[in-house]
């Protein structure tokens, strides 16, 4: 699978033109890359703030498979979007964030349940209402109508 991966906000705390605190970004992010799948860099971070986000991941060994673009999809399009599986990002609807630690600090992805969104323990997916995808496929879980109640819960307002 491919996964698009926001920066600021999402793989540390929001601190531009700085890099931000860790988050536990880390371990879940070679988890997927352990499991196979390839992560682009998605950011709105240009020059040298961009070139220090990558920067964040090289020191980490966490490889890239692009930044801010996908590599094959050149061959299908000229949008500048990079095409992904999934996106990673504290501004993505459902995306399970975590509150401010600091004061004036704004929210931030919170790891913990997104790790277990994407790798939940055996026997959870079926009690969440997911359905996990073929061997062959992208071997995460596709939400199944019980996403919203999911969505609710991690944003605290179920």
């Amino acid at each position: 699978m491919i996964i698009a991966i926001d920066f600021d906000g999402t793989c540390t705390t929001h601190e531009y033109p700085g890099i931000g605190r860790d988050i536990g970004a880390e371990p879940v992010l070679k988890k997927l890359v352990a499991a196979g799948h390839r992560l682009i860099l998605w950011t709105m971070r240009s020059s040298s703030e961009l070139e220090d986000a990558i920067r964040w991941f090289r020191q980490r060994d966490i490889p890239l498979y692009g930044v801010n673009r996908n590599p094959t999809q050149i061959c299908w399009t000229k949008s500048p979007k990079p095409y992904a599986h999934l996106y990673i990002d504290d501004a993505a609807l459902g995306c399970p964030l975590c509150k401010p630690e600091l004061p004036g600090e704004s929210c931030y992805v919170d790891w913990e349940k997104v790790e277990h969104l994407l790798f939940p323990a055996a026997g959870a997916g079926k009690e969440a209402g997911e359905v996990p995808v073929s061997a062959s496929a992208w071997q995460l879980p596709i939400p199944a109508p019980r996403l919203w109640v999911k969505i609710q819960t991690c944003l605290g307002i179920a």
